[in-house]
């Protein structure tokens, strides 16, 4: 199975029958509702074996990129091992026979390949804690970038969440929420996805790529054109430095220095225009005024008058 598109992968369906969800607790009182409602936590607690294809995608986007290396070395160690950390799964919100991921995608998608049930916690969770849980089990992981977190918060924000709850989802201060939405709305969004995770870069050099394109003003789509940053040649962290460097060269790009002018006289001393050299090119400028016909003459016999300097030039 193509891992290209983590949440595509996540949306194919079967008819096989799902296990039951875990009941809620009745509302009853006293001794009997405390030993429900324990019997109910325990349910909620154990683990149970989902078929993969019904767990549907669900969350935010945590992964900008898949590496089919880490994939199939994932695929490798379930198969020889077993699923050692269940995943977490809420039951659907709109089709009861089935479940939404809230983390484990790629376990998910692993034992799809491997034709293996899912090992599971099923909790009923709604968006908001989904969205906190998925977030906070990716900090725990440690394995996301700095950019990948950074659009994480972007879309909680966009999906008007407060910035509270991003840091809660996150497990990071308001501070660097604030830095992280800095770098969000500076750099775009096509962009970060053309660059893809760079887990080599971290905050400072985000930031300072952030100030460069408000700088610059570069337009995005031409900087992805220009610097081949989709080429799977590259990895992600020289797609950064690539632009960096580009970006960098853009700041402190000075005016080219102007051309020294002379003037040009003829064989008997008169003026016929001047001549300004600069350090690529040497511009000749004559004044028909001055050259009467001179002008054309030179242009119709510059080949022979190049042969000629080549001639010399070459010794012959």
């Amino acid at each position: 199975m193509s891992r290209k598109n983590i949440l595509q992968g996540l949306m194919a369906g079967t008819t096989s029958p799902a296990p039951a969800a875990a009941e809620r607790p009745r509302a009853t009182k006293g001794a009997i509702g405390a030993v429900s409602r324990s019997i109910a936590d325990l349910k909620a607690r154990a683990v149970i074996e989902v078929d993969p294809f019904l767990i549907d995608a669900g969350g935010l986007q945590d992964r900008l990129e898949s590496d089919a290396a880490e994939d199939a070395e994932l695929a490798r160690s379930i198969a020889t091992y077993g699923q050692q950390v269940p995943v977490l799964v809420r039951p659907h919100p709109t089709d009861e026979n089935r479940f939404q991921i809230v983390y484990g995608r790629r376990r998910v998608l692993a034992l799809r390949d491997l034709g293996q049930p899912v090992k599971a916690l099923v909790r009923d969770l709604d968006d908001r804690e989904a969205v906190l849980a998925q977030g906070q089990e990716n900090t725990a992981r440690r394995d996301l970038s700095f950019i990948e977190k950074v659009n994480f918060a972007r879309q909680m924000a966009d999906a008007g969440y407060d910035r509270k709850a991003i840091c809660d989802a996150l497990s990071v201060d308001k501070t660097l929420i604030s830095r992280m939405v800095s770098v969000s709305e500076r750099v775009p969004v096509a962009l970060i996805e053309a660059i893809g995770a760079a887990p080599g870069i971290g905050r400072d050099r985000w930031l300072a790529l952030a100030d460069l394109m408000e700088k610059t003003g570069e337009d995005p789509d031409t900087l992805i054109g220009t610097m081949s940053l989709t080429a799977e040649r590259q990895g992600s962290d020289q797609r950064f430095e690539a632009l960096y460097a580009y970006l960098s060269g853009q700041r402190r790009r000075e005016p080219p220095a102007p051309l020294r002018s002379e003037p040009i006289k003829g064989h008997d001393g008169r003026p016929l225009g001047d001549v300004s050299r600069g350090a690529a090119s040497v511009v000749l400028r004559l004044r028909r005024s001055h050259a009467k016909g001179f002008e054309e003459w030179l242009l119709q016999n510059l080949p022979d008058l190049h042969r000629s300097w080549e001639s010399d030039r070459n010794g012959k």
